[in-house]
């Protein structure tokens, strides 16, 4: 798969979108044969849904579907890449190297794509993580690469957990990764995957202060945001959710030129932000909605909203609707086509504007729905 597709190349796979008599047609030619290299046998009603993604040396596909007979043959052997196969729910029994292995929620295998396997996929589907990593790349960061080969790994905690947290995160951005982007996700993906097989000492201490600690951070960064900056939240509560020291955490975002209580605050900020603009609150005070948001003092929730937006909370509600800010975004930027309005002066920002500078939260030209995906 990695040979297959360009290098930051993103789509969706779904059998739902074809005619129920031409699914098993599409889903052996299309999603078999040419995406992923195997023969599809439907063993019930053929579904799926996946997502595939080619970065560079690393294809990804993440998804779910129903029964089926999945067969490498020789005649579709192209690459010899490293395939990993994660359950994330449901389970398979993976048949290669003359072993059998079943695949379980919570496990994980590491094949060998240059030569011939067997999964079944079990009654009632399956949720899947599959990565094929370029075996030129993955090989010198790991050990004994033949000694990870149909060796179950779990998938529950330490870097296998990061590295399939990771996996998801790249999977939502969708198609707005830039070729840099793509670049250094990959980068971190195999970090993570070597630490998680067994890396060779230099490669463990390269990882660790690259990729772990990239994956670390974005973790932390969407449990904060589903959290809401809410006000009882602290960076020892933080920490112990994720097994690491408070002052760990601190450094992580000092790392990223930013600070815990900052971010924290800003998550705050724009659930202010959202709840001021959004209809349903119009009854509500100010102030309520200040403290309801995580602030515990009104002045400092009126600096701090002033000094980022611009205006006063009272004059933003007065012109609500206008503009909607989402905090679900991790290292967000002003969207593109607002970017280029405003730097060109075509029209006025709603806060102090400046070329190059990173905000807070992330512009959309709809009005936001409160929820944090």
């Amino acid at each position: 798969m990695t040979a297959t597709m360009g290098p930051s190349a993103s789509f969706r796979l779904a059998t739902e979108m074809f005619p129920e008599r031409d699914r098993v047609e599409i889903t052996r030619e299309v999603y078999g044969r040419t995406v992923l290299r195997v023969d599809l046998d439907p063993l019930a009603p053929a579904q799926i849904d996946m997502r595939v993604r080619a970065l560079p040396g690393l294809g990804i596909a993440t998804g779910s579907s129903s029964e089926f007979r999945v067969h490498r043959t020789s005649s579709l052997i192209d690459n010899d890449d490293f395939v990993l196969l994660a359950a994330l729910d449901g389970g398979s029994v993976m048949k290669h190297r003359g072993r059998e292995e079943a695949v379980g929620n919570g496990q994980a295998l590491m094949m060998s794509g240059d030569e011939v396997g067997l999964n079944l996929i079990g009654a009632g589907g399956f949720r899947f993580i599959n990565l094929s990593f370029s075996r030129k790349q993955l090989s010198p960061l790991i050990g004994d690469p033949a000694a990870v080969l149909m060796r179950p790994l779990p998938t529950q905690s330490g870097a296998m957990r990061l590295l399939l947290d990771y996996i998801n995160s790249i999977q939502e951005v969708g198609d707005e990764l830039t070729a840099e982007a793509c670049h250094l996700a990959a980068t971190h993906v195999f970090d993570l995957a070597a630490l998680a097989m067994g890396a060779t000492r230099d490669a463990a201490q390269i990882a660790r202060g690259r990729g772990v600690s990239v994956a670390r951070l974005r973790a932390i960064k969407a449990d904060i945001v589903a959290h809401g900056g809410h006000v009882d939240l602290s960076a020892r509560d933080v920490a112990a959710r994720h097994g690491l020291s408070a002052r760990y955490v601190r450094k992580l975002f000092e790392s990223d030129g930013t600070s815990l209580i900052d971010f924290m605050m800003n998550q705050r900020l724009a659930r202010a932000h959202r709840m001021l603009g959004d209809p349903r609150h119009a009854g509500r005070s100010i102030t309520a909605i200040a403290f309801e948001a995580g602030f515990n003092d009104l002045s400092t929730f009126n600096r701090r909203f002033r000094r980022i937006m611009g205006e006063t909370p009272r004059n933003y509600r007065s012109r609500r609707g206008a503009w909607a800010f989402s905090a679900s975004s991790i290292g967000p930027v002003p969207a593109k086509a607002d970017t280029q309005a405003f730097a060109s002066g075509r029209r006025k920002p709603p806060w102090p504007y400046r070329r190059n500078q990173r905000y807070p939260f992330e512009i959309t030209t709809e009005n936001d729905t409160g929820k944090v995906p």
